[in-house]
């Protein structure tokens, strides 16, 4: 039978990226989004659907305890219990922090880090009464260099770090593991729509000469999420170009 994935923010760039490639090596898998996407998710659905990929669409605001909890319920109820959680959701707010205001820094860490308590602590229990589960953060190379103008956003995702590194304890002897991925700047349509002056900046900074492709951040996934990675938890996978390396 196959195994049940839920990747939050799954109709993002990334996102969707995770999702097609868990979906082409045999997960059932649900993409989580906002809803207020539930137009563009409709499209997303139908868009994966003419590439031959049968991904359940479901909407919930991760930043919401509540809402989480109710979306685990349905999935658990429609589709089996969840064996592999991406956490991906995941929004910026950019400001110099002399004018960064609460409800920037607010929204950011209770999308990008209460949204992993929020949908993990559901999931956990039957993960490890199964004896199996894989729980994936996305966080991201700014989570571990830090980023002028990211202070709220450099601390939720090097908060999901931590978060991983203690959980990973937790399941350690249960067969669930817990791990992160660091990405760096990635070709997505936020990228894409960069001022080509700042994108050109920032490509001049990254070893490799280019930003990632959306797959190459999937296939790290997919990978954490396999049988073959049983024996990793609490690492730190990065996917940056060795814009830093540590």
């Amino acid at each position: 039978m196959a195994r049940t994935a839920l990747v939050t923010g799954g109709i993002g760039g990334i996102g969707t990226a995770i999702c097609q490639r868990l979906a082409k090596v045999g997960y059932n898998l649900v993409a989580n989004h906002h809803p207020s996407e539930s137009e563009a998710a409709e499209r997303w659905k139908q868009e994966r659907m003419a590439e031959g990929l049968a991904i359940a669409t479901i909407a919930a605001d991760v930043s919401s305890f509540e809402e989480s909890v109710r979306m685990v319920g349905e999935i658990t109820d429609g589709q089996g219990p969840i064996d592999v959680l991406v956490n991906c959701a995941g929004i910026t707010r950019d400001k110099s922090f002399k004018k960064m205001e609460l409800d920037q820094w607010q929204a950011v860490i209770q999308v990008n880090l209460d949204s992993v308590f929020n949908v993990t602590r559901p999931v956990w229990e039957g993960m490890l009464e199964r004896g199996f589960g894989r729980v994936i953060n996305i966080s991201s190379v700014n989570g571990q260099r830090g980023q002028f103008g990211q202070a709220n956003y450099s601390a939720a995702k090097a908060g999901m770090h931590g978060f991983t590194m203690a959980l990973a304890q937790e399941g350690a002897a249960k067969g669930v593991t817990v791990n992160t991925v660091s990405p760096g700047y990635v070709e997505t349509a936020m990228t894409l729509a960069m001022d080509e002056a700042v994108r050109n900046s920032i490509v001049s900074g990254i070893p490799m000469g280019r930003m990632a492709r959306p797959e190459e951040i999937a296939a790290a996934v997919a990978f954490l999420a396999s049988d073959e990675s049983s024996y990793i938890t609490g690492a730190n996978l990065p996917v940056n170009g060795g814009l830093f390396i540590h």
